[in-house]
């Protein structure tokens, strides 16, 4: 009773100190995540070894939510209108208000190689790049 004392107090505070916002970046909660799925598996194996099944399993279940958690992806927020504006646009590929279109097709290009689905890169990332050159090259 006392642990779960500690830990009430303990989850009210960061509460408390984060006002809403989050404490760890995206890229952080990723590692964490990952390493503490991977100790709750070990401590779940280790569990289930020793013949306390019902820690284990619980502790698998948290295992799988940490590691399912550490593949989520967060596409960025679109506005209202869904329309992406053109600095937005401008910005996302790295070119000045007087680009020309040649000038945005190379720099499309150049990003599009470091991020498309099939190098590593997501899905998400590609059509935002995609958007933003249909948006500067539709003006």
């Amino acid at each position: 009773m006392l642990y779960l004392a500690l830990g009430a107090a303990a989850l009210a505070l960061i509460l408390a100190v984060s006002r809403g916002k989050p404490m760890v970046k995206r890229r952080e909660w990723r590692f964490m995540a990952g390493a503490l799925a991977i100790a709750a598996f070990a401590a779940a194996a280790w569990l289930c070894v020793s013949g306390r099944w019902g820690s284990g399993i619980v502790l698998v279940v948290l295992g799988l939510w940490l590691a399912v958690s550490t593949r989520r992806t967060g596409l960025a927020p679109r506005p209202a209108s869904g329309r992406m504006s053109l600095e937005e646009a401008r910005s996302i590929l790295g070119v000045g208000p007087d680009a020309s279109p040649a000038e945005v097709k190379a720099a499309y290009t150049r990003l599009m190689r470091s991020v498309h689905p099939d190098k590593g890169g997501t899905a998400g990332l590609a059509a935002q790049l995609n958007a933003a050159r249909d948006r500067l090259l539709e003006k």
